[in-house]
């Protein structure tokens, strides 16, 4: 053979591939594997760093031990957000990640000083959040919302401010302080001398405290706004992006789509067409009299982003005064910005899946495949829900996979926990088989359907 012919053959091969053995579709996404190793010495690291700030006498001695448990606390939670799996080990993501910090560092040398670790975490939570030595996640549940690299850059440098201004350890500082001041002292010992109520007493004095704590957690942002435009300001970037990324998270509560619409779209085959009870409202679910308020009626406080108006109206003045327009909204590439989003949309699904929260992964299934009908892996991964739910469900644990309608909640995403709540057992396989069934020609070719339909059918024998 020619080396041309094998180079046409090869060139074939990969078109071949490009295309996937499933006819009329793409290949089917894949999750990225996990470079469990690199985890591994990510947290052997951190702990160490860790051990090291507890046995420097790096602490204040006054209440000491306080500070130990408050920070022995932290780590437990650093090192569960690596035992989970959450940071996001696929190397253009890191890459990405390390040329957006590199452009930060290089417009502010200052930030050499201090130890930045970003990393993506694979969760769908809309937010970004610095979490202690160093370190720093920006959510893929945000990332992928967003418009522009302007915005993600006013993102990380809001975060970052909030390492370097040490927002989590003056918090740490005042709780410490507080807890062990004489006004708290005080009542505490008036609630352990309390007969009757005890436990509600001392539920609302530690509401007392986690409010106090709050309003100065919404100073701190305001703060950190402040300074996340002025690291911006030394870089080519457009600083309009760090007002409508405040717009954005003001809205990003709101449902973008109809899911009931969607419920009543996808979950309707010819010979198993949609039930309206599956996404009716019960009262004899717990927690169900509240699950469905409306976001728009909600305290301001239970957004997941609070405040961004006032945020807003504190920033905008700053911003026109220094020509936003003169900004880039892109500076390391809009082509691979995108091609993340792209992977994250799939990739919140996955691991919302892995991590056997099956409410929330069939919620962003649900909405991807309005935009990506037929998609071989989101139908696939509603049978691969409805069947593994089907399983759960018969052994009773169902419960710790799915969450209860509450009032914080999209009503979106309510409608699917209600959904979860209606179904009765032998509905969960049902819903899976026939769902599936209607691509069996379709997606015959692609093994993964094969098994969750095969595994179905069994189930509606059972």
């Amino acid at each position: 053979m020619s080396t041309v012919t094998r180079f046409v053959l090869s060139m074939f091969s990969a078109i071949f591939l490009m295309a996937g053995s499933v006819a009329g579709q793409h290949a089917p996404f894949t999750p990225a594997t996990i470079d469990q190793p690199m985890l591994n010495k990510l947290t052997a690291q951190f702990e160490q760093q860790h051990k090291t700030a507890l046995t420097i006498s790096a602490l204040p001695s006054k209440y000491r031990k306080d500070y130990e448990e408050v920070y022995n606390s932290r780590w437990e939670h650093i090192k569960g957000v690596f035992d989970r799996k959450e940071i996001y080990t696929a190397e253009p993501a890191r890459k990405y990640m390390t040329d957006l910090v590199d452009v930060i560092v290089k417009g502010n040398p200052s930030l050499k000083a201090y130890p930045l670790h970003c990393y993506f975490s694979r969760t769908s939570e809309p937010n970004a959040s610095y979490i202690g030595q160093g370190i720093i996640l920006f959510n893929m549940g945000l990332f992928e919302k967003l418009e522009n690299e302007s915005q993600a850059a006013f993102v990380l440098c809001h975060e970052i401010a909030h390492y370097v201004l040490q927002h989590s350890d003056n918090a740490i500082s005042e709780y410490i302080s507080t807890i062990n001041s004489a006004s708290y002292q005080q009542e505490l010992r008036k609630v352990k001398h309390t007969e009757f109520r005890k436990r509600e007493l001392l539920e609302k004095l530690t509401k007392k405290v986690a409010f106090n704590h709050r309003r100065h957690s919404r100073n701190h942002e305001s703060q950190a706004d402040s300074m996340a435009v002025a690291l911006m300001k030394n870089t080519a970037f457009d600083l309009s992006g760090a007002v409508t990324a405040l717009k954005l998270l003001d809205e990003i509560d709101k449902d973008s789509i109809d899911i009931a619409a969607c419920f009543k779209k996808e979950l309707n085959p010819a010979n198993f067409p949609f039930r309206d009870k599956w996404i009716a409202k019960s009262s004899s679910i717990i927690g169900a009299g509240v699950s469905v308020k409306a976001k728009s009626d909600m305290d301001d406080s239970l957004k997941t982003h609070p405040d961004c108006q006032t945020r807003i109206r504190l920033l905008e003045p700053f911003i026109t005064q220094n020509g936003s327009a003169k900004g880039q909204l892109f500076l390391t590439g809009k082509e691979r910005f995108s091609a993340l989003q792209n992977t994250f949309k799939y990739e919140i699904i996955e691991y919302a899946y892995q991590a056997e929260k099956y409410s929330k992964s069939f919620y962003h299934t649900l909405i991807l495949l309005q935009q990506y009908p037929k998609d071989p892996y989101l139908v696939t991964q509603i049978g691969r829900i409805m069947n593994n739910s089907y399983t759960a469900r018969k052994a009773h644990n169902l419960g710790k996979m799915v969450d209860l309608p509450a009032p914080e909640f999209m009503p979106g995403y309510n409608l699917v926990l209600q959904f979860f709540q209606n179904l009765y057992l032998e509905e969960f396989a049902e819903v899976s088989y026939h769902y599936l069934q209607q691509y069996s020609g379709e997606l015959s070719s692609y093994p993964a359907f094969k098994e969750q339909l095969n595994k179905s059918a069994l189930f509606i024998k059972q």
